[in-house]
């Protein structure tokens, strides 16, 4: 009996599946931001849950000259858009669903560092807080009944 060629059949391991969460990370920001602000509530909003949930975190990336570099999420950031009042909407389906939640009052864009960022959230209370934009992470049908209401952003 004749042995097979390896290199003319070479065996190889299957392609691992993808990998699927069951958890979803959502940024919901007020549609009438300029695009800097869009963009810088969105980083110190996904902060908060990276910290906070440390096995949202991914494995550390190094390329092919072995330069390391930072652990991201392991799983996609989806930023969505809507109305103040979408806001408050989700704010509140967030707080009643006890998921991780960060939020980002307009207030902030005054403040200059982090003391008094915590100081100007903790003077309002919770319906009179002026959301620009929120954060949370949960399962994805919770999260998505959060959301509900935003469209994607563009």
């Amino acid at each position: 009996m004749e042995t097979p060629n390896t290199a003319e059949h070479p065996t190889t391991a299957p392609e691992p599946a993808p990998v699927r969460f069951d958890t979803k990370i959502a940024v919901l920001l007020r549609e009438d931001l300029e695009t800097w602000q869009r963009l810088n509530v969105t980083a110190f909003l996904v902060s908060g849950i990276g910290t906070e949930i440390p096995e949202v975190i991914g494995e550390p990336y190094a390329d092919a000259d072995g330069n390391d570099y930072l652990r991201m999420f392991r799983q996609p950031v989806l930023v969505f858009e809507g109305t103040k009042e979408t806001l408050t909407a989700a704010h509140g389906r967030a707080l009643s669903r006890g998921v991780a939640l960060s939020v980002f009052t307009s207030d902030l864009f005054a403040t200059g560092n982090d003391r008094d960022n915590r100081a100007a959230v903790r003077a309002v209370g919770r319906d009179q807080l002026d959301l620009v934009g929120l954060a949370v992470y949960g399962p994805k049908n919770a999260v998505d009944k959060i959301v509900k209401g935003a469209r994607m952003h563009p």
